[in-house]
């Protein structure tokens, strides 16, 4: 048995972090899922102005849009929304078997309304109902414009997956608008399931520390930040609030670890993986973490619901002169920031390959 199948067992859901019409069109998403027990996927600006700067399987819709006067935000969601309705339609039974736990797809707003609460609600729902698949995310950040937009979102039926999450602090505040969401719903005597999940961000705790602590304290913070979220998680799914809210036909919101690719050469490539094995989670992956823990993984021990260790990791970090509360406030900042940059080099790719193919024809 492969190191996915046994985090399926464990009671894991495995998504790959990345689309590409190549791997749609070559079965290779179709075999991960038979083989590597994915059940779901992301996708974000950077994984398509890869796809799209290093492969020629878009030429086709590119020239055809451009032709039809497309062009900018308009002509990259037509090509987005392309791949994930086909990766919707081959997770779509996987949904169903799982009582539509699982078989998501998810699809980022323009980045550049990250601080635009009116504006990421309206793209939201437009996208959504432009999509027209049951199992699509919508991803919207879970900073303080974010906030209100997952609320109203939930409110207006509109799964969501909240991103850019960093501490439990921040994702408290995201599932809390998630859970007024819901109440209101069921207030208004509306249906109470609504999907979603919270994504936290893992390894970029590591690499932003990895210069400013000891060798002795690496690859540990972003860990140590994710058993702590997990032990408020779990309180939260045990709360009385949430189980009258389950008992109307609610369904939990699940966490979902993201940004979990090893990015220091001297671990384990799938440390992230093993290190956060849970029941009830997701683990978004990169496909050179999928591959790795296909091949050589193993689970390990399943991440203890009381958090651990992670306040005496916490601890040590602290005394090192590591504030975790300001650091988390930086990193989704910078997260937010370096997604518009990805978000401009994607439309700079977009328009240069349309500009190139309407020259040659």
């Amino acid at each position: 048995m492969n190191g996915t199948r046994r985090l399926r067992d464990a009671g894991q859901s495995l998504w790959l972090d990345n689309i590409t019409r190549g791997l749609l069109t070559s079965g290779g998403l179709r075999r991960y899922i038979d083989e590597f027990s994915v059940t779901g996927l992301t996708s974000n600006p950077t994984i398509f102005d890869h796809a799209i700067r290093t492969a020629h399987d878009y030429d086709a819709a590119i020239r055809e849009n451009t032709a039809a006067g497309i062009g900018g935000e308009e002509l990259f969601f037509e090509l987005a929304l392309q791949d994930l309705r086909q990766a919707a339609d081959l997770f779509r039974p996987v949904h169903e078997a799982t009582n539509r736990v699982d078989g998501w797809v998810s699809l980022e707003i323009s980045p550049t309304l990250a601080y635009d609460t009116k504006g990421t609600l309206a793209a939201a729902k437009a996208l959504h109902a432009r999509a027209d698949r049951p199992n699509l995310f919508m991803k919207i950040p879970g900073n303080e414009a974010g906030v209100p937009a997952i609320e109203e979102a939930t409110f207006a039926g509109v799964p969501i997956n909240v991103t850019l999450l960093f501490s439990c602090d921040q994702y408290l505040a995201s599932a809390e608008a998630y859970i007024r969401g819901i109440e209101r719903r069921v207030a208004a005597g509306l249906n109470a399931y609504v999907p979603s999940v919270a994504s936290l961000f893992v390894s970029r705790w590591d690499v932003a520390v990895a210069q400013r602590v000891s060798s002795a304290l690496h690859d540990q913070l972003g860990i140590a930040m994710a058993k702590r979220t997990y032990k408020v998680y779990r309180e939260l799914l045990a709360s009385d609030r949430w189980l009258r809210l389950l008992n109307l036909g609610a369904r939990s919101q699940r966490l979902l670890w993201a940004s979990t690719g090893t990015k220091d050469p001297k671990v384990s490539d799938i440390l992230y993986v093993k290190a956060l094995t849970a029941p009830h989670t997701i683990n978004t992956m990169p496909e050179k973490t999928l591959l790795a823990m296909a091949e050589h993984g193993d689970i390990g021990a399943m991440l203890p619901p009381d958090g651990g260790d992670a306040e005496a990791v916490l601890d040590r970090f602290m005394r090192a002169g590591i504030d975790p509360h300001a650091l988390a406030s930086d990193l989704q900042r910078d997260g937010a920031a370096a997604f518009v940059k990805s978000w401009e080099d994607l439309l700079a790719c977009i328009a240069e390959r349309s500009a190139l193919l309407k020259k040659t024809g």
